[in-house]
């Protein structure tokens, strides 16, 4: 090109040797590759709709062909190509990514995930042509051939563009990865964001641990909501920056002030996240993204999309559930990929280039993963590493290959050795567990799709905010019971006047802790109230939009003792389990502030982040003057009843709430019968009592005629009565009785699900029979 000669768009026939990416469309694979073939879509359908796509171009197939001499003509197209977009972007020698695309990747069934080189701060002519050399020599590695082998394509058939992309200058900000759906669970109402510091190349190698959140989908566009569900705060130990000298870019160690802060802020994240929800519904399947975000503008950009592989060839209906017996101490914990649990030997492994040093069929232990992993993973039963998170390329790879996995526990590399036995389980929630030793696993296939339909509601009772995804393909009729106590013992870890009163706090161990675990938070107990409100946006986000009903804190004195800063505010008790607890606290000068905290979360769950579903329950609730107070504390915290759609219910778990059933429907809108401490109470036995457990039954007449006279007594009120005790989840049958007295719902743990409403859908065609209801 002539001095001062203004060089032209790229052309578009049928015989051109590089592409701009805006003139490309997701049908044109086969010329461009899946990669930049879907960043043409992006720019050219999406560009209308605000999602922002660096500009680019792409060498062809046909340029591929040709390569094998690397003519003139092939280097002259590139060259020109690069002179045009740096006269677009208006920079010369413009910093750009070189990516590799093949004409057989980004398939709905094959991600082709790394396989090929990226190059990244390539700039000038000979650096440019150098990395294309090294993308079309990519195509041909071990990793590249292996993984074709095993996805059953023909090496010779496989051609590669390259894609030349203006750089995001993320080294001075972030990027990292995006998903449409929930990795783990396939739950379509979640989008799930991983972000680190520096260029992206960390977080979709997992070599750090990166930030996460999540986003609830229905919400995005409720005016006046902020659905993010999840801020996780990740490790995010090192960024990669732009280098110079024969390297374009560099690791180096992140400082203290950007591992204690996220990466994204709410704005950020929100708007990620409606570009997920934009470029899924285009291309009409769940998606795979890379995004990133330019320090000097503070300018977003998406720069890959591509089909999930995992859950979007799933048969829908079914899943399988496993479960396990026998299991050792726990060894290490880490982000849990899959939803399965294997049990073998370790075989520890430094580097790829050691691939003949592991054993088949043994458990893959190592740092962190990357494409030249690929041929030692595809050996491997189980794998477990030290770094990365759930879109990190040791977690795509995983799922794709239908391998169980544990990514970013920090330590295992330290804590496990090679011949030892360990048990992987990615089956209780995100937090993924490495025991000692061989546990018992077992597993059966659920097919949803099969289950009868039922006029009695079957709910769930669930917990842990990060196990709950797990359950969302179970067609329940929401969530029965959410215990609050696991969000505050597990996440939230200190007790509430700890915070309230923090300047009150006499031991200055305690104080440290607690200024560890808030050093975010000038105002300590907005930390309760942001950690309790995500956790139950977690929670509601699976039920919604059908009901669930939040307990408030119904810990004992003596666990309420052992959350940190406990012990200073606790009375100790002869008997806590018939002591303070439930709604006497509630009231009380001795704890009333930190209930305020318990209502400001739910205040902030249901008009912050858009979960008007959130019904709470009053525990543990003794007499209906206790009831009026309770329903005074909620209202000067903002929790009245029937504002705003607020419902309040009240658990019937003591003989008073029984017999005084009619006096307590004036007060609430519904009953959940608590039937662990109805029989306790009812026949005056210590729940807890080893001596007495044989004594202990919800099927005792006694207690059964407690149940039925609520049942009855409810609906002689008009108010809505269930049962989340669990009776039902350890004998299913009980389920009949309880339809017959003409219960409206039944909660029930979720692995009893299937068996309460079969046995819910019997007792109602028995009814439907002739059977008579109890009275």
């Amino acid at each position: 090109m002539s001095s001062g000669e203004t060089p032209s768009k790229p052309s578009t026939d049928g015989t051109c040797l590089v592409h701009d990416f805006e003139d490309g469309r997701r049908s044109d694979i086969s010329i461009v590759g899946g990669k930049n073939a879907s960043l043409g879509e992006m720019i050219c359908a999406l560009k209308t709709e605000g999602v922002a796509v660096p500009p680019g171009v792409a060498t062809t197939a046909q340029c591929y062909w040709q390569f094998r001499d690397w003519p003139n003509e092939e280097k002259d197209a590139i060259i020109l190509a690069y002179h045009w977009l740096s006269v677009e972007v208006g920079v010369e020698d413009l910093g750009v990514a070189v990516r590799s695309s093949a004409t057989a990747e980004d398939l709905s069934d094959a991600s082709f995930a790394g396989q090929q080189e990226t190059f990244l701060n390539v700039s000038g002519e000979q650096a440019l042509l150098n990395a294309c050399r090294r993308c079309y020599a990519s195509l041909f590695t071990d990793r590249a051939i292996s993984y074709r082998q095993t996805r059953g394509f023909d090496h010779l058939e496989v051609a590669l563009s390259v894609g030349v992309q203006q750089m995001v200058r993320s080294d001075l900000s972030g990027s990292g990865v995006m998903f449409s759906i929930d990795t783990e669970s396939g739950c379509d109402k979640i989008i799930l964001i991983n972000a680190a510091w520096g260029l992206g190349e960390n977080v979709v190698q997992g070599a750090v641990n990166p930030d996460e959140y999540q986003v609830f989908k229905p919400f995005l566009n409720k005016p006046g909501v902020v659905p993010i569900i999840e801020k996780r705060l990740g490790g995010k130990e090192k960024k990669m920056v732009y280098s110079k000298g024969e390297s374009s870019t560099r690791n180096v160690p992140t400082s203290k002030a950007e591992r204690s802060v996220l990466v994204l802020n709410d704005l950020d994240i929100l708007q990620l996240a409606r570009w997920a929800c934009t470029i899924e519904r285009h291309y009409g399947c769940p998606m795979d993204m890379e995004w990133a975000k330019d320090g000097m503008t503070n300018q977003l950009f998406i720069v890959q999309a591509r089909p999930e592989t995992v859950h979007s060839v799933r048969k829908v209906g079914t899943f399988q559930e496993y479960s396990i017996n026998t299991k050792g101490k726990t060894l290490t914990t880490g982000c849990s990929v899959g939803d399965a649990a294997v049990a073998g030997r370790v075989c520890m492994i430094q580097s790829p280039t050691d691939i003949d040093a592991f054993i088949e069929g043994s458990i893959l232990v190592t740092e962190t993963t990357d494409p030249d992993w690929v041929p030692i993973m595809r050996k491997a039963m189980a794998i477990v590493t030290d770094h990365g998170g759930r879109t990190s390329h040791a977690a795509i790879v995983s799922r794709e290959l239908g391998i169980t996995a544990i990514v970013g526990t920090g330590n295992a590399t330290y804590v496990l050795h090679t011949g030892q036995d360990i048990t992987v389980s990615c089956v209780e929630g995100e937090t993924g567990y490495v025991y000692d030793g061989i546990a018992n696993i077992t597993s059966k296939t659920i097919d949803v799709s099969k289950l009868p339909r039922t006029s009695t509601e079957v709910m769930l009772n669930l917990a842990d905010p990060s196990a709950a995804n797990r359950w969302w393909r179970l067609p329940c009729d929401g969530i029965g019971l959410a215990r609050m106590e696991f969000v505050v013992s597990n996440h939230i870890r200190i007790h509430p006047m700890a915070l309230v009163h923090h300047d009150l706090i006499k031991d200055e161990a305690v104080k440290r802790v607690i200024n560890q675990f808030t050093a975010d938070y000038k105002d300590k107990s907005r930390y309760f109230v942001d950690k309790l409100a995500l956790g139950l946006a977690r929670l509601c986000a699976v039920a919604y939009p059908k009901p669930a009903i939040i307990r408030l804190s119904d810990f004992k004195t003596n666990e309420y003792a052992n959350l940190i800063g406990g012990a200073q505010y606790e009375p100790k008790e002869e008997n806590p389990m018939i002591g303070w607890r439930g709604a006497s606290r509630y009231y009380s000068s001795d704890y009333k502030d930190g209930f305020a905290l318990e209502c400001k979360a739910i205040k902030r769950l249901r008009e912050e982040l858009g979960f008007t579903n959130a019904v709470v329950m009053v525990p543990f609730c003794r007499t209906v003057e206790e009831a009026v107070k309770v329903q005074n504390e909620l209202a000067k915290n903002g929790l009245k009843r029937g504002e705003d759609g607020l419902q309040i219910y009240v658990m019937c778990e003591i003989p008073s709430n029984v017999i005084l059933a009619h006096e307590f429907a004036k007060h609430f809108d519904g009953f959940s019968i608590g039937s662990n401490d109805l029989t306790q109470l009812t026949l005056g036995i210590d729940r807890d009592s080893g001596e007495l457990a044989a004594l202990f039954s919800e099927q005792d007449e006694a207690v059964k005629w407690m149940i039925a006279k609520a049942i009855s007594r409810a609906r002689e009120a008009g108010r809505k009565i269930g049962l989340c005790g669990q009776a039902p989840s350890n004998d299913p049958s009980f389920a009949s009785f309880l339809v017959k007295c003409g219960i409206d719902s039944i909660s029930v743990s979720p692995s009893s699900f299937l068996a309460v409403k079969r046995n819910v859908a019997k007792a109602e065609d028995g009814i439907e029979q002739g059977f008579t209801t109890v009275s």
